[in-house]
């Protein structure tokens, strides 16, 4: 999957490219990740990016002449190797990403590509939006320094969903949001940790048991730690009951 990156600061970025899960999948080339910089488009001695916004206030805005040229960039080495990229704005007034967006994005724009654009001050200038992107994408409702650790943070959570990138091929389908339900409780060896012991259903041996006890975890842990995905859910009636047992300090299982 390639991915074109628009940013001030591509050296930020070799956090991620170097480690961990993408860094793995970019040595095995199951993603590539290309940076385009607004400065090297920028004019004048000083390669300013940047200006005061028209109508006075704090801070300052990028301007869209040297965006554009590095977007153009983009596109020009996307449509070399035959792709048509969706233009992502990292802001935080952008849709909130969730998990099935990640994998839509993946399953969508594998073939394609993607390109994200990353801010930078106060915003950049509004007529780029409406010229060049085609959505806007917020990890969560607060406000960073800059598009390249929300970028990075989408980056990560797409190569999860690339064939190969992750060691076991249902890893990625297991996360927490993956279906609806939070992740269940994971426990490796020692059995026994200053007195604490692995659960019993999992040294059983019973795959079945151990998959509907997992599930059982995954419906309590979500009832308790984000109830508010529960008006997203159907339940049902044994779920129900496992929800109001665990409310009422019932242990029977119920």
């Amino acid at each position: 999957m390639w991915i074109g990156v628009v940013t001030l600061f591509p050296e930020m970025f070799t956090a991620l490219t170097g480690h961990g899960v993408v860094g793995r999948a970019v040595r095995q080339e199951l993603i590539e990740l290309e940076f385009f910089n607004p400065r090297d488009h920028a004019e004048g001695a000083y390669r300013r990016v940047d200006d005061r916004p028209y109508g006075g206030g704090p801070g300052m805005v990028m301007q869209v002449a040297p965006l554009w040229r590095a977007l153009q960039q983009a596109r020009e080495q996307a449509q070399k190797r035959q792709l048509r990229p969706h233009v992502l704005y990292m802001s935080p007034q952008g849709r909130v990403l969730r998990q099935p967006q990640v994998r839509h994005w993946v399953q969508e724009r594998q073939e394609q590509g993607l390109i994200l654009l990353c801010g930078r001050y106060e915003g950049i200038d509004e007529r780029l939006l409406e010229m060049a992107v085609d959505e806007e994408c917020s990890i969560g409702d607060y406000v960073l320094s800059g598009g390249e650790l929300p970028a990075m943070v989408l980056v990560d959570a797409m190569t999860r969903w690339l064939p190969g990138a992750l060691g076991h091929g249902e890893s990625a389908a297991e996360d927490s949001f993956s279906a609806v339900w939070l992740d269940c409780p994971h426990y490796t060896r020692p059995p026994n940790f200053a007195g604490r012991e692995v659960p019993a259903v999992l040294l059983s041996g019973d795959h079945a048991e151990v998959a509907h006890w997992r599930h059982r975890q995954r419906v309590l842990r979500t009832a308790s730690r984000r109830p508010d995905l529960l008006s997203t859910i159907e339940l049902s009636e044994e779920e129900r009951g496992w929800i109001e047992g665990a409310a009422s300090g019932r242990t029977d299982g119920a």
